[in-house]
């Protein structure tokens, strides 16, 4: 059902673009300080008070997995508000899972804190992963949209955080929130996946997934018959990844055409560029300017290889949620990048599965701000998450 957006809302939405464009120039003081070896690893390596932000970040890292399954050291940041101190009671933790980035400093540990900024008033401890090829491991490929990997270091970030948090004296509320937009949106539904499988002791007070790619064949296949995107690095970027990660060894010449053919490594993988000056450098929303005709056949034995992969980490099927989730699912139905489908698949998979706590927020939310769907539909997730921890913690946030 769509809601209806008073003053104070949108009042809100204006600080979340202020916000967000204050936490990513805020002045800060760094401070080297001890390792905090938890003994299996996990470490603190550096510590930041964002004084505009009134926040204080914890940089880590921990021992994980790489999207192979072998072991490796991941990083990402502990956030807190900087009045709460060591003994002091928290409202509880989040596992905050970032959206999709390119440039090597937009992860959590090399300074992309803005959506933690706008956490930081809840008095909520953010636990958020760089996930792999950002972070320490910025020197590789980022494992874009492999939900499987991400969500792995997402839990490995939140068991391991927990235990450095403990270390350091820090106490909170029985709460743990697990949320994300879009790449993390995605990742959310993803650790659910996970915990079910993997960690039968860990319970989420309540999952918040907004414009995520839940069910990637059935975005490949609408994309391919519509021909467009609204955000063509994104589509590039996932075949790139499947291909990579998956090892599908499909020549980059029987994926695309130019000009983007010839400048893959130095405007996607160099990670020098954001995701709107890739998308400007691509020039083109339409899918087959930039996508060769083998990828837009679903004939072809390449795209049948894409799609497969594609499958294999599908999240509308082949796993058994836990019935007592709590999920809230927010996508706004005109979604040019992230189709609503996604959703809609995911909320009758959930249904089918016997979840019976899933709400669904969706629907033509209009464009605040002048801004596409897509990124309304970020600041109506944004909103939907705050008045639903407001409420359950009873606080004024």
């Amino acid at each position: 059902m769509k809601k209806n957006i008073n003053t104070h809302t949108r009042l809100f939405y204006l600080l979340v673009v202020v916000l967000v464009a204050i936490a990513t120039s805020c002045s800060h003081e760094d401070d080297i300080i001890p390792s905090g070896d938890d003994g299996n690893g996990a470490r603190i390596v550096r510590t930041e008070h964002l004084a505009s932000s009134h926040m204080m970040a914890y940089h880590f890292t921990y021992p994980s997995t790489d999207p192979y399954g072998n072991p490796t050291t991941l990083s990402g940041t502990i956030t807190m508000s900087d009045d709460l101190h060591e003994g002091d009671l928290a409202e509880g933790l989040m596992l905050y899972n970032h959206f999709t980035i390119y440039r090597a400093d937009q992860c959590p540990s090399n300074g992309g804190l803005s959506e933690q900024a706008l956490i930081v008033g809840s008095r909520l401890i953010t636990i958020s992963p760089d996930y792999y090829g950002f972070g320490i491991t910025e020197a590789q490929p980022q494992a874009y949209c492999i939900s499987s990997a991400n969500a792995r270091a997402a839990v490995d970030a939140l068991i391991e955080g927990r235990k450095l948090l403990e270390q350091m004296g820090f106490r909170w509320k029985d709460n743990l929130f697990n949320a994300g937009y879009s790449q993390g949106g995605q990742t959310t539904v993803a650790v659910l996946r996970e915990v079910s499988q993997h960690h039968p002791d860990i319970h989420f007070t309540c999952s918040f997934a907004g414009g995520g790619s839940y069910d990637l064949p059935a975005t490949y296949h609408r994309f391919v018959v519509i021909d467009r995107s609204a955000m063509p690095s994104t589509v590039a970027s996932v075949m790139l990844s499947y291909n990579h990660f998956k090892g599908l060894n499909i020549p980059r010449e029987k994926m695309f055409v130019e000009p983007l053919l010839s400048h893959i490594d130095q405007w996607i993988l160099s990670k020098l560029y954001t995701r709107a000056e890739i998308d400007s450098l691509v020039g083109t929303n339409d899918i087959s300017a930039f996508v060769s005709s083998d990828m837009m056949d679903f004939n072809t034995p390449y795209a049948q290889q894409l799609l497969e992969a594609l499958d294999s980490d599908n999240l509308c099927k082949g796993w058994t949620p836990r019935s007592d989730e709590h999920l809230i699912l927010v996508h706004h139905t005109l979604d040019g990048a992230v189709p609503a489908e996604n959703t809609s698949n995911l909320a009758a998979f959930m249904q089918q599965q016997g979840v019976q706590n899933v709400e669904v927020v969706m629907d033509d939310f209009g464009s605040y701000f002048g801004m596409p769907a897509h990124e309304t539909g970020a600041m109506i997730f944004v909103n939907t998450t705050k008045e639903w921890i407001s409420q359950h913690l009873g606080i004024s946030w």
